[in-house]
Parts: structure tokens; C-alpha cells; sequence
């Protein structure tokens, strides 16, 4: 293909937010894995300052990086929306056709980056502003998804503002509604950022003022004695159809918290298998679960929906939708897809064509009376 027909892809990672490593990660496999024959791939980093970045792909390539570089000896670029100009101002910026956003956690995953792109028209993978909005925030995707008649655990999420009101009182329904063990969240934070397991009323009040160093808003959810399932959803490549579903897989914990640095940085942390040992029933069952969150929950092209398989009961609880999962080489999302038949550079041609495909749908939607 001549670089001309080339599709041109700005892979935008980083970002400010907590989970910053995570994306570099994540982004140098997506950048090590485009076809060069297919796409003019641009690397974008955001820096903890949110200024944008421009990086030689083809030094990039050359080191392959594991993790890959913010703002080091790289251009800084203006944001210039579309058309009065290319949506990425810079001296040797060309105009992007898709943005790839390879971007975890807040002011990156939860519609900020997606609402720039909308606002310069140019076409991105993954969920648009709603869906990302929604599935940000735990509590709201978790009331979403009831609303759907899927089952979730019991918690209490509540604001800084109501804590500071009324902490005797929401401590005592803690305890009478969940109970200990539970676990405490940052409402908005994912990698599990900010997560403790709470045992006590001391432990519960210390897991609290560590989650509001993160959010101030706070989930409390019951401890499940639970097996974690995780699922795939991909964007069809039929639009009429339904959205696909991988094998699910299971994350086992090598500790009762799967914790951050037990995802990222012990590589004992956890096993993963791929596919889960699940009966043929409850592998249906998380599949169809896991489509019927994902359309709940406005996603769009992809997502990882994660569910809680209570090994007492049998019962399977949503517990998060993340609609930009990691894409490192041992991240589930890509595992779960190469495990039901589409490999990884396959799945980014798949996410892109999508993205192309939603932009040219919508533009014919009307914007004038």
C-alpha cells in the first residue's frame, strides 16, 4: 500500500491520571502491533500537565519499547479542531484519519478525551462520551445494569459532602447492610487505584479517607466469596448485528485482593486462564450477561465487562465495564480475543474499521433544522 492510501492512526496515550503507567504500557503494544503496510501509525503522549506530544514511530519501533516515552525530546502540539485545520497542530503533523486512545481513568476513559474528539469531528475507537461517562463511574454503571435485571452485589457509594454530614450514620449502614470483609473504591478509578479491603470499623473509616485521596466520590462493596470472570464485547462487524462476545476468562488472585501491584508489577500476582473452567451453562449465561451490559451501558466498539461468580451461590454479579481495557501483551482483553479466534493485530484492524464505520454512519446525521 503507498503512504498515500495508508490510513493514519494517532495511538494518544498517558494522560493525567493515576493510571498513566498503565497506558504506556499498553501503548507500546498497540503502536508495536498496527500493520505499518496498513496504517501511518502517530504516537501521541499526554503528560501529566496535559500537554500533547508528537514521537517518531519509527525510533519507537526500533527501540521496541515496553513502556513507551512522554514528552521526552518529542514535539509539543497545539489541539486545533477540524476542519479549519488537522485536529493535532504541529510542524510535522499531518492530518489524522482515526485516533486510537490507548488511555485509562480520569480526564482519558471517561468521555473527556472522547468529548474533544466529537468536538473536532474526527473519527476515535471505543465508546463515545455517554458510554464512557457511565462506565467511569462504578455506582452508576452498577444502577444501570439492575435496571437491566442483572444481578449485583450489595454496596453504599456516597459523596465527600454526605460523608462529611453523616459518617456515624453511613458507617452503621456499612456494617448492618454488607458487613466485613468489604471493599472500599474510588468510584471513578480503575486498576485497582485506591482499593482496600476493610475488616473493621477502623480499617473501614482509614480505606474511606484513602479512597477520597482519589475521588470524591466512594463505593463500599460487600465481600463476595467469588470466583473474578472477565469477557471481551467487540463491535460486530455486521452494524445490524449484535455485539460479540469472547470465551470468558478468569483472573486468580494469588491473595485475597487483586491489587495494583499485583496486576502490574508481581508477576505472581494472579494466574490467568484463558478460557475460564467454566460448565457450558454458565459460560452462556456470562456471555449473554456481558452483551446485555455492554448495550445497557451505551458502549460502543469494545469493552471488558468483569463479573463476580459467587462460589457459594452460583450467582454471577456485574462488578465493572472498563470501555478502553488494557492492551498490554498479557492484558485479558487481547487474550480473550486471540483464545476465540481473532489475534491481536486483527483485533486493532477490527476496533479501527469499526471507528471508521460509526464516523461515516453518523455523518450523515443532520446538524441544522
Amino acid at each position: 500500500m503507498t503512504e498515500a492510501a495508508k490510513i493514519r492512526v494517532a495511538v494518544v496515550y498517558g494522560g493525567r491520571s493515576t493510571e498513566h503507567e498503565v497506558s504506556l504500557q499498553s501503548a507500546a503494544s498497540v503502536v508495536a502491533n498496527l500493520d505499518p503496510n496498513t496504517y501511518e501509525v502517530v504516537p501521541i503522549s499526554v503528560d501529566r500537565q496535559g500537554r500533547f506530544h508528537r514521537h517518531d514511530v519509527r525510533a519507537l519501533r526500533a527501540a521496541k519499547l515496553k513502556v513507551l516515552p512522554v514528552g521526552e525530546d518529542s514535539e509539543t502540539l497545539a489541539i486545533a479542531p477540524r476542519p479549519a485545520g488537522p485536529l493535532f497542530a504541529g510542524a510535522a503533523t499531518p492530518p489524522i484519519d482515526v485516533v486510537f486512545p490507548v488511555m485509562h481513568g480520569p480526564l482519558c476513559e471517561d468521555g473527556s478525551i472522547q468529548g474533544m474528539l466529537e468536538l473536532a469531528n474526527v473519527p476515535y475507537v471505543g465508546s463515545r462520551v455517554l458510554g464512557s461517562a457511565i462506565c467511569m463511574d462504578k455506582d452508576v454503571a452498577k444502577r444501570l445494569v439492575r435496571a437491566e435485571g442483572v444481578a449485583i452485589a450489595p454496596y453504599v457509594a456516597f459523596q465527600l459532602g454526605r460523608w462529611q454530614r453523616e459518617a456515624d450514620a453511613l458507617v452503621a449502614r456499612i456494617e448492618t447492610e454488607l458487613g466485613y470483609p468489604a471493599f472500599v473504591k474510588p468510584a471513578t478509578l480503575g486498576s485497582s487505584i485506591g482499593v482496600t479491603r476493610a475488616k473493621n470499623r477502623q480499617e473501614l473509616r482509614e480505606s474511606i479517607a484513602l479512597a477520597q485521596q482519589y475521588d470524591d466520590k466512594v463505593l463500599v462493596e460487600r465481600a463476595v466469596n467469588a470466583r473474578e470472570i472477565e469477557l471481551a464485547v467487540l463491535a460486530s462487524q455486521d452494524p445490524s448485528a449484535p455485539p460479540e462476545v469472547s470465551v470468558p476468562g478468569e483472573i486468580a488472585a494469588a491473595d485475597a485482593f487483586y491489587s495494583f501491584d499485583r496486576k502490574y508489577l508481581d508477576e505472581a500476582g494472579a494466574t490467568l486462564h484463558v478460557p475460564a473452567p467454566l460448565d457450558a451453562a454458565t459460560t452462556r449465561k456470562a456471555q449473554e450477561l456481558a452483551r446485555r451490559c455492554f448495550l445497557a451501558l451505551e458502549c460502543e466498539g469494545m469493552a471488558r465487562i468483569d463479573f463476580l461468580l459467587d462460589r457459594d451461590s452460583g450467582e454471577l454479579y456485574f462488578g465493572e465495564a472498563n470501555t478502553i481495557p488494557g492492551f498490554t501483551a498479557i492484558s485479558m482483553y487481547p487474550k480473550l480475543w486471540q483464545a476465540s479466534g481473532v489475534g491481536y493485530s486483527a483485533l486493532l484492524d477490527r476496533l479501527i474499521r469499526d471507528a471508521l464505520g460509526r464516523a461515516q454512519r453518523r455523518s450523515g446525521l443532520r446538524r441544522e433544522r
